[in-house]
């Protein structure tokens, strides 16, 4: 069972395949390699379990596969890391026509897509993400990078994959905490543009949190499909993409303070969606009902809805090193209500400071 649906840019258009047992069939592979030489960029959680399922069917079939297999974790994306992915090519004597593959989560797939953009200016990869919160939404629409210790995806660069495949049976063996992050960012699609999803989720959470297959193909489906809209429409986020940030301003303070990987992506921005709300709220922009909604499912993800005390000015602080900030003015990601998001420099600071001394 597949699903496909096509990220529309043009002559750089690309597939998203979606389904059960995906990794192992080298046919989807074979015809977006240059030529018969691949490099796999992994690491050592998801090198034992998956590394082989994908190698051996692409060297049955001919193709000359080298392992580059990293450290684990949000640490580790950064430049000593990249440097290796490079050391790797350049000992393999690795041409613009290797293909680069991704086989990991978001930290995988922004190292490597990085590393694609940047050795011998631009090589083809693929992308093969396999947790939730990268098969929705990472390893989708081009953005790659690395943290700084200033400030987390500050440098980077926009290059999109030849292909996604995102096979569903990875995510059986997600540890809890990672599958609730994912889904984060899946309830994120609902909450900025899609209320009749958010809708759906409010119904299906339980059975999606239990994998349930066909809930799980639809949410990963009904996520792509609207991230491939939004990309579509705004490749490099000079306007709407930048609604894909709900939540991320303070999320990526939280995780900037705490430390690369002490709060996973999605847990900490599902407590950035939450200070989100309490600003669009004071803002008289959410009802007090919407809110309880949102916090009724993201409790149901298992997700954190305390954000952790960092002080009022720390935040502010952090936030200032945010992507989106323009002309010195954090902008934000508010909701006007569930499924309608904006963003916008034009909110009462004060009542950012309130809602960082309440929910802190």
């Amino acid at each position: 069972m597949m699903q496909t649906l096509q990220v529309a840019l043009g002559a750089r258009a690309y597939p998203i395949n979606i389904g059960s047992g995906l990794i192992q069939n080298a046919d989807l592979i074979l015809p977006y390699l240059k030529r018969k030489q691949v490099a796999v960029v992994t690491n050592s959680t998801v090198a034992p379990l998956y590394l082989e399922k994908l190698a051996k069917p692409l060297r049955d079939a001919g193709v000359s596969v080298i392992e580059i297999i990293l450290p684990d974790g949000e640490a580790y994306k950064n430049s000593d890391t990249l440097n290796l992915i490079y050391d790797a090519l350049l000992k393999n004597r690795c041409e613009r026509s290797t293909t680069l593959i991704a086989l990991g989560g978001g930290v995988i797939g922004d190292l490597t897509g990085y590393a694609a953009a940047t050795y011998l200016r631009g090589v083809p990869f693929i992308q093969i993400p396999t947790t939730l919160l990268s098969q929705v939404d990472s390893s989708v629409g081009g953005k790659t990078g690395i943290n700084h210790p200033l400030g987390k995806n500050m440098i980077g660069a926009f290059y999109q994959p030849k292909l996604v495949l995102a096979d569903i049976d990875t995510l059986q063996t997600l540890p809890q905490r990672e599958l609730s992050a994912g889904v984060a960012e899946v309830i994120k699609y609902g909450l900025i543009r899609d209320a009749d999803f958010f809708d759906w989720l409010e119904i299906n959470i339980d059975k999606l949190m239990a994998l349930d297959e066909a809930v799980t193909m639809y949410a990963i489906y009904r996520s792509c499909q609207n991230k491939a809209e939004v990309v579509a429409a705004d490749e490099h986020e000079t306007g709407e993409r930048a609604l894909l940030n709900l939540g991320h301003t303070f999320g990526h303070a939280i995780e900037n303070a705490m430390g690369y990987g002490v709060w996973l992506h999605g847990e900490a921005v599902a407590a950035g969606t939450m200070l989100a709300a309490d600003l669009s709220r004071r803002m008289g922009w959410l009802s007090d009902a919407e809110i309880q909604r949102m916090h009724a499912l993201l409790t149901a993800a298992r997700l954190p809805m305390q954000a952790p005390n960092l002080g009022v000015d720390r935040y502010l602080s952090l936030m200032q090193s945010d992507k989106k900030v323009a002309d010195g003015k954090i902008r934000l990601v508010l909701q006007q209500g569930i499924g309608k998001a904006v963003i916008t420099s034009d909110y009462d600071a004060n009542k950012l400071r309130e809602t960082l001394e309440a929910i802190v």
